[in-house]
Order: structure tokens, then C-alpha cells, then sequence
């Protein structure tokens, strides 16, 4: 296949065009023929112009790439290895919601033909592909895995927004449903893959692999989080204390926030999910998801506590929002956490205005029913620094001045102001 593949004598195709698949199928499309679908017509039409639908890639990402982008499943029939890189969401109970997986399977079982091979790269729980997959696969395509097809996981490790850590210079994981399968597939990705390709042992291992790395990162943020409680009691800034123990080797570097969008805020319902499927209810991983599903509202609580404290009447009281996207310089608010920051304060009356230079503002209010500011409009007796994006760097407490009460306060999420807000109120996580 491998070979096959690099002669163009056949074709890969990637299934599902979003902040995972696109980068992923450009790559490949200067290396080999890629047929990139998405079921989204108007998506596939941007793409079709060079433009990225999640204004990750610029232009110069479609230049010299052999790919055909269309949204008509027909079409797929042409390709012989398949890439998987659809969402895997969580329902509103926090439980896996695999429909776009299904139906990415479904569409593939009746374009599967023998000698084909197909590798999901969603994140998914172990034991997903083999046990809720790959039955779709062959029950709409008749034909038998080994037999007639391969297939294979290789899960994504794109992160939104990072310029440094791409998909050609971080280690892939790949694995097979056997040794062929997985040398095969691996060789294929290391077309794209500089950094080199980690060949697991199994299916099952690669899914779980992925799984735990954001339900590690989600641990220790979460572990940040109950600190930065602890320390707000005591009354010690949590990035003061994080920067004296930062200076010892091994101590891990992680800092307290809003855990949200689709990576680290819904991974680890996918192991949870499985675990108690298996009859063991995990313990610190939920502990952790509780307390990190807590900080949007316990963020709108101590802001309102602090305009209580100074006075202010909750129903004429303005508080100014800082970004809404699920983290810094991404367009994307997919569970974003900031909501919930906002909906708590509008639960407490208050006037709340939200602004965000990345986000698309209809999105965001058919997505949490509230509308973006088109600029800063004070006076405010509070605002919250959400997300750190790039354009709120480099601020001083003059230009918060301009539009916050002078006995108002400075509420900074990401701790981006610390040491520089002196004549305003400050507090940070």
C-alpha cells in the first residue's frame, strides 16, 4: 500500500476536513494524491478557494497540493486508504457521543473495497475502533477484516493555534490490526511526520495512549485549580507561588484556568465511560473533571463577591468580558468555559459584555445565545481576562483605566497582569 501510494498509483482520502483533517490532508497531498471530504457543502467550497473554514492555515498551506476536496461520498470510491479525523463530542450527560463516527463508518462500509485500508484518528475509548467501528465497516461493505481489508488508529496530535508544535515535528503514534497493517500505515505517515512515527503494539494501546494525555494535562490543571482556591484563602497569589516552586528541575509547569473546548474537557468522559462500562467507577479522573467543570462558575462568583464588597447594586453593575474562545488565538468556541463564566454573572443580574477579536459573533450567539461586542464600551465596574490572546498582551493600567470604574476591578483568569495593576483593584486565579 506504502508504495502504491507514493507512486500515486493509488489514493488516500481523508474523512472529515476540520482543525484535524485539513492540515493532515494538505500534508499528504504534497507527498500523494488525497481526496479530502467533508459532508459540509460550503466548507468544501471555501477549501476548494484556499481558504480554511477554521482559519488555522493561510492560504499558502492549499499551494502545490494534489487534492481533490469534495462532499459527495461517490467520490470516495476513487481512494484505497482512508483517514478518520471526525469530532468525537460528549452529549449534554457527558456521555461519548459517537454519531459522527457512525455515520463517518457507515458512509465508508459502502466505498470499501478489498485491499482497502482505513485509520480512524479520533479520540476515542479503548476498544472503540475494534469493537464499534470496525462491525460497521463490515457489515455494510461484506467484506471480513484480514481477509479482505485492513484497518488501523493513529490518533491526532494537532494542537489549534500552535505554530510550533505541527504535525511534522511531533512523534506520531500508529498501530495496526496486525504487523503488516501496522508497518504500512506507518510507513505512510512518516511521508508527513519528520519528527518520526512511535509504532504501538496494538489498536487498543494507541487509543489509550491518547486518551491519557489529556486526561493528564486535565489532572494536573485541575490540581492548579483546587491550589489556586486553597491560596486565595490564605490570601497568596497561585503564580507567585507556582514561580518559586517552578525554579526546582522536576516540578511540572502547569498553571490554573477555564478547562474547556474539545481535547481536555471531553477526553476523559471517554475513558471514564468505558471504565465504569467495565464495572470500575474511576475516582481521581472524575475528582479532577468536577473541580475543573466548577472554576467558570466559581470565577463569575468571586467577581461578584468583589462588587458586593465595594458596594455596587448587582442589577447596575456592567462587567466587561475579555475573549470567548476555548483558548488563546483560535477562532474556535467549541466548550468554551467562558460561557458558563458569563451565563453565572447573568444569573446574578448583571450586565455583561463580551469581546473577542478571533470569534465569529453569530456563531457565538446561536451557539450560547449571547452577542460579541464590536469594541470595548465602558464605563465597567469589572473585567474579566478570559483568554490571553495576543492582542490583550502588552496592556498596562492605563488602558484599563480608560473603561474600568476607578474603584472597579481587574479579574485576570490567566494571571497576565500580575505586578502591573496597582491603583485598580486586581485578583487573579
Amino acid at each position: 500500500m506504502y508504495q502504491e501510494l507514493l507512486k500515486k498509483e493509488r489514493t488516500l482520502a481523508v474523512i472529515g476536513l476540520g482543525y484535524v483533517g485539513l492540515p493532515i490532508a494538505l500534508a499528504f497531498s504534497k507527498k500523494i494524491r488525497v481526496i479530502g471530504f467533508d459532508i459540509s457543502a460550503p466548507r468544501v467550497e471555501l477549501m476548494k478557494k484556499g481558504i480554511d473554514p477554521s482559519n488555522e492555515l493561510d492560504a499558502q498551506a492549499f499551494e502545490g497540493c494534489d487534492i481533490q476536496f469534495t462532499a459527495n461520498p461517490e467520490e470516495l470510491r476513487a481512494a484505497s486508504f482512508y483517514v478518520v479525523a471526525v469530532p468525537t463530542p460528549v452529549d449534554q450527560h457527558r456521555v461519548p457521543d459517537l454519531t459522527p463516527l457512525v455515520k463517518a463508518s457507515e458512509t465508508l462500509s459502502r466505498v470499501l473495497k478489498a485491499g482497502d485500508y482505513v485509520v480512524y484518528e479520533s479520540t476515542v475509548y479503548p476498544g472503540c475502533t475494534e469493537e464499534d467501528c470496525l462491525p460497521i465497516l463490515e457489515k455494510g461493505s461484506g467484506l471480513q477484516l484480514g481477509r479482505d481489508f485492513k484497518l488501523g488508529y493513529s490518533p491526532e496530535r494537532i494542537n489549534p493555534g500552535d505554530t510550533v508544535h505541527t504535525l511534522a515535528n511531533v512523534v506520531k503514534v500508529a498501530s495496526g490490526s496486525d504487523p503488516e497493517a501496522a508497518e504500512e500505515i506507518a510507513l505512510t505517515y512518516e511521508l508527513v511526520v519528520e519528527a518520526g512515527v512511535h509504532r504501538a503494539p496494538s489498536i487498543k494501546v494507541a487509543e489509550a495512549a491518547k486518551i491519557i494525555e489529556n486526561t493528564q494535562r486535565d489532572l494536573n490543571i485541575a490540581l492548579m485549580n483546587e491550589l489556586s482556591k486553597i491560596f486565595d484563602k490564605i490570601g497568596i497569589n497561585t503564580y507567585d507561588v507556582l514561580e518559586a516552586a517552578g525554579t526546582k528541575w522536576n516540578f511540572l509547569k502547569f498553571q490554573p484556568g477555564l478547562v474547556g473546548g474539545h481535547c481536555i474537557g471531553v477526553d476523559p468522559y471517554y475513558l471514564t465511560y468505558k471504565s465504569m462500562e467495565l464495572g470500575y467507577t474511576p475516582q481521581i479522573i472524575l475528582s479532577g473533571r468536577r473541580v475543573n467543570d466548577a472554576m467558570a462558575a466559581y470565577v463569575a462568583r468571586r467577581t461578584v463577591q468583589f462588587l458586593l464588597a465595594s458596594g455596587a447594586n448587582s442589577r447596575d453593575a456592567r462587567v466587561l468580558v475579555m475573549g470567548a474562545t476555548f483558548k488563546e488565538n483560535v477562532s474556535d468556541i467549541r466548550n468554551s468555559k467562558v460561557a458558563d463564566v458569563v451565563h453565572t454573572l447573568q444569573e446574578f443580574q448583571l450586565t455583561v459584555d463580551v469581546v473577542d477579536p478571533h470569534a465569529d459573533a453569530e456563531e457565538v450567539r446561536h451557539e450560547y445565545g449571547f452577542d460579541l461586542k464590536p469594541a470595548i464600551e465602558g464605563p465597567y465596574d469589572a473585567v474579566i481576562l478570559a483568554v490571553s490572546h495576543s492582542e490583550y498582551l502588552n496592556r498596562d493600567e492605563a488602558w484599563f483605566q480608560r473603561f474600568v470604574k476607578p474603584d472597579g476591578i481587574v479579574v485576570d483568569i490567566k494571571g497576565l497582569y500580575r505586578g502591573m495593576i496597582h491603583t485598580l483593584r486586581y485578583w487573579s486565579l
